[in-house]
């Protein structure tokens, strides 16, 4: 059974309006972070209703440390009385800590309730639950990771965090393990975690972080064209905006370097006093990035070449068939040129494409228009598609292009006398994981007799060959509802 989200829970079991419940969910953005500083798993508790107690509503367990819960808790109900200090951040508006540590399966656990306020309301509360299990002589490091987490759980319980500015739009924002500063008031750094120094020594860092104003520090070791506008440098790197933005540096040392940089300032009692800096080094993410994109590149460009390529036989088979005095000939290239010509549409289309796929219908509109222009039949026949090919992959689409320029050519060809006129239709339907395709003309028909396994022709031949090795499909032919022929083709696609 899904786990229900946050919203679910709020709207089914409290009286949280949509803006309270937006409030959660900016927290909910930083949940990783906080529980990661805290070395806790966090729970968000959330006020029944009826005020019979609170329903769980998210939890986060710690990167940096064991989990004081196993199991997931999201979604249970816990009656009034049962999580005492829960009760008395709800009641009392303030943070309660408790002396002696619960005790879970035989695991030690202190916990902490952050009332959680806005508009100065108390919406919600957050339990800080440690595993003291895991608990040692704290670091330099943990000690910082336990100060900015007790600043943010005061921020918390004033309203003053989470906050409503921009919001981060980076799917590889940094967390807390990835590279931790503390800078002061003044953006100077008073901490700096070993992943953070090591992170700066890319770009070219070769004392120490600690002392320095991280913006003047930074704008010494990135050139201007690495680095964003001032004041987003100053923004981020001071400390002043809960903001993120990604800089890089080229020459010497540095070189190629790129990282994310992450700013939650602090105000635990209302005033500034500084901020946490999270970053983190994505060089080889942004190296993987650009080969991708070359990689890309390098595709299209194949395609676009392969496409000049054939339209270039196809003007020398146009040429040798103007040359030549039999009909038959003639003709027989005429043919080749528009089978070489269905190929290059698929290719150009796949070099305007950023994916290895191609919306079909503007290809095989293309294709119904290269048979009416042609002007290879004596008779005034139009072409007009009905229902959608869908997206398809470039190894489908090619061999399909063939076969749909083979038909309707075929039809043209073939099913009007001359002087005559007609129209074509091409039908697709897509059924699940199958596409359905039909090719039905109003002319003549298919002559007495006919037996495709006896059929001889070499349009015929390509088109069977390409459905059922290439496509792995099924072809069929036969008589029109309507009068006239109809070819049926059945291949699976993605």
């Amino acid at each position: 059974m899904p786990v229900p989200s946050l919203s679910a829970i709020a709207r089914r079991h409290t009286e949280l309006d949509d803006a309270d419940i937006a409030w959660l969910q900016l927290i909910q953005a930083d949940w990783q972070v906080i529980a990661d500083l805290s070395f806790a798993d966090l729970v968000l508790w959330l006020p029944d209703s009826g005020g019979a107690g609170f329903w769980a509503g998210d939890q986060m367990r710690p990167t940096t440390g064991p989990t004081a819960y196993v199991d997931d808790i999201v979604g249970t109900f816990v009656a009034a009385g049962r999580r005492v200090l829960v009760d008395a951040a709800f009641e009392l508006g303030r943070i309660a800590r408790e002396g002696d540590p619960e005790w879970r399966d035989d695991v030690p656990v202190r916990v902490e309730a952050i009332p959680v306020r806005r508009d100065g309301r108390v919406i919600a509360v957050i339990s800080r639950n440690t595993n003291l299990l895991g608990v040692r002589t704290p670091s330099l490091l943990e000690i910082n990771y336990l100060q900015a987490a007790t600043d943010l759980s005061q921020m918390i319980a004033a309203g003053l965090f989470p906050t409503t500015a921009q919001r981060s739009d980076h799917a590889d924002s940094p967390r807390v393990g990835d590279g931790f500063l503390r800078v002061d008031a003044e953006g100077r750094v008073i901490y700096a975690s070993p992943n953070a120094l090591s992170t700066y020594r890319k770009l070219g860092l070769t004392g120490d972080l600690t002392g320095h104003r991280l913006t003047d520090l930074t704008r010494e070791l990135v050139p201007p064209k690495k680095r964003p506008d001032e004041e987003t440098l100053s923004a981020v790197l001071g400390g002043r905006a809960h903001r993120d933005t990604e800089l890089g540096a080229s020459g010497g040392p540095g070189d190629g370097a790129a990282l994310i940089v992450r700013a939650i300032p602090l105000r635990p009692k209302g005033e500034h006093i500084g901020a946490i800096i999270l970053l983190r080094d994505v060089t080889d993410l942004r190296r993987r990035d650009r080969e991708l994109v070359t990689k890309d590149a390098t595709i299209r460009e194949i395609h676009h070449r392969v496409k000049n390529n054939l339209q270039t036989v196809a003007a020398l088979l146009r040429l040798q068939a103007r040359r030549i005095d039999a009909p038959e000939a003639a003709s027989a290239l005429e043919e080749a040129v528009r089978r070489v010509g269905s190929i290059a549409i698929v290719h150009e289309t796949l070099s305007q494409a950023v994916e290895e796929t191609v919306a079909f219908d503007d290809i095989a509109d293309r294709l119904a228009r290269l048979v009416t222009d042609v002007g290879s039949t004596t008779a005034q026949v139009g072409v007009r598609r009905e229902g959608s090919f869908g997206v398809l992959a470039s190894e489908v689409a090619t061999p399909l292009a063939m076969v749909v320029m083979e038909l309707m050519q075929n039809a043209a060809e073939h099913g009007y006398d001359a002087g005559g006129s007609g129209q074509i239709v091409v039908r697709a339907e897509r059924r699940g994981a199958v596409l359905e395709v039909a090719v039905e003309d109003d002319g003549r028909g298919l002559p007495e007799g006919f037996d495709l396994d006896a059929a001889t022709s070499l349009g015929l031949s390509i088109v069977r060959t390409l459905v059922e090795s290439e496509l792995g499909g099924h072809l069929t032919l036969g008589h029109a509802p309507d009068g006239g022929t109809r070819a049926g083709i059945s291949i699976p696609v993605e």
